[in-house]
């Protein structure tokens, strides 16, 4: 029977909860069907990860790496809650295993931790207020108006696309979840810049907000802006590494992968483009 047990830890709380094991030690798959589960990270964020009403973990990353893990044999998870901007300290500092919250995978976050290929692929959005009444369509009407205020999530990538097309830092309000998004909205900021599924879920049923639609994903080097989201593990735990990595490209190819992110509202052509590229090229920035 599979289980998975999530630990609603606050970030303070997280650093004594868990053990820290010693930094030169490596974690593999045998220590981990010995020690009887495997300790995984996800931030509270819909449909990516996050927790449900009954205290399970949900999203499209821990529904992927259950189902992935089960085929190694590693029948338990437990589960850490923590703000995505403390994800990978938390990993580094060998407060979990793994993480699996759907970070986009880029050069810098490749230069810490080491990334599964992509488990999914999704592109950017804006969340505003009902009506837009700012007329918005693309992270650049907000570079072109300095009066305009945007909020991002603390440690997201979207902080870098709005640099990129010429956001002022004067004009970012940072938030430290997406469930501070609505709130925000509505009272400091004009906007709330995210990818499209988080703002689609939060914008989902509410009288007050809506998604920008149509939107035109920002140009980063004349590139519209994709991303690709995977695991993080620890660089020195190779072996666990490489057999979770293993068994991602095999469960990618089951209609059961494909299952899991349909539900969540990844289209087909999503889907295609996540198998498609390549984790390596994705770490060298092409």
């Amino acid at each position: 029977m599979f289980h998975s047990r999530v630990l609603g830890l606050s970030a303070l709380a997280l650093a004594t909860a868990l053990p820290v094991l010693p930094a030169a030690h490596a974690t593999t798959p045998k220590e981990i069907k010995d020690r009887g589960y495997v300790r995984a990270a996800t931030a509270n964020e819909v449909p990516y990860s996050y927790m449900k009403d009954d205290g399970s973990s949900a999203g499209i990353g821990p529904d992927v790496a259950m189902a992935v893990l089960k085929t190694m044999g590693i029948d338990e998870v437990a589960w850490s809650v923590t703000p995505f901007g403390t994800l990978i300290p938390g990993l580094k500092a060998r407060r979990f295993d793994f993480v699996a919250a759907e970070q986009n995978i880029s050069p810098e976050r490749c230069r810490q931790v080491a990334f599964t290929e992509p488990n999914s692929s999704y592109g950017e959005g804006l969340l505003v207020k009902k009506g837009n009444p700012k007329k918005l369509t693309t992270y650049a009407d907000i570079a072109r108006d300095p009066s305009l205020k945007v909020a991002v999530v603390s440690g997201a990538n979207s902080i870098d696309y709005l640099r990129a097309v010429g956001v002022r830092d004067s004009q970012v309000v940072f938030i430290a979840a997406n469930a501070d998004a609505l709130a925000t909205v509505q009272s400091r900021a004009d906007a709330y810049a995210a990818t499209e599924l988080t703002v689609a879920s939060l914008a989902r049923g509410q009288a007050h907000v809506e998604q920008v639609r149509p939107f035109t994903d920002p140009l980063v080097d004349n590139k519209p802006v994709r991303n690709f989201g995977g695991f993080a593990f620890r660089p020195e735990d190779k072996a666990f590494y490489e057999a979770y990595n293993a068994a991602l490209v095999a469960f990618r190819r089951t209609d059961a992968y494909k299952k899991i992110l349909t539900q969540y509202g990844l289209s087909d052509e999503s889907i295609r483009a996540a198998a498609e590229r390549k984790v390596a090229d994705l770490c060298a920035g092409k």
